[in-house]
């Protein structure tokens, strides 16, 4: 079954949306999630829509915080980051405590790009960028297998990036 309920042409909302949030507003955060710098005229037109109105959906998705914010994609190898790697984490306890302070410890590492608490066989997959072998040896060194509760880790360099544009499927 289609998990798409159309309530009325303005309107189409999916099982479990906020209400109020409909197929515009899709529209919406889909074209700024591809081109973030669009004008709001551009958007306008992309969407059927006066820039008027435009810009009040935007400010609204905006302070319901449906957009965190806007940034660029950036070329990690013209920055000397050209080494993705996705790192398993286990921890030597699992309590509060342990978890909270392996956290802070990895919120302050800028080297991670995301760090995933997990279900299954390791407690966190950390997601990170260096620039080279050399990099990620040191970092897994100096800087990972020094967080507290560190345990064992297991590393997967990435060789291709087949696809890492991070858009979500609105």
């Amino acid at each position: 079954m289609d998990p798409v309920l159309a309530t009325s042409p303005e309107t189409t909302h999916r099982s479990g949306d906020t209400p109020g949030f409909d197929r515009l507003d899709r529209r919406i955060l889909s074209a700024l999630q591809a081109e973030g710098r669009i004008t709001n005229l551009q958007l306008a037109e992309q969407i059927g829509l006066s820039p008027t109105a435009t810009a009040e959906r935007v400010k609204r998705l905006t302070r319901e915080g449906f957009i965190l914010g806007y940034s660029a994609r950036l070329d990690p190898r013209k920055i000397a980051l050209g080494l993705l790697v996705f790192v398993e984490v286990k921890l030597d306890r699992t309590t509060a405590e342990t978890f909270d302070v392996f956290s802070d410890a990895v919120r302050r590492a800028p080297e991670v790009m995301e760090c995933h608490m997990v279900a299954g066989g390791f407690d966190y997959l950390v997601k990170a960028r260096v620039a080279d072998m050399t990099a990620y040896r040191r970092f897994l060194a100096d800087v990972l297998l020094s967080m507290p509760g560190v345990r064992e880790t297991h590393t997967y360099a990435v060789m291709e990036e087949v696809k890492g544009d991070g858009l979500l499927p609105i």
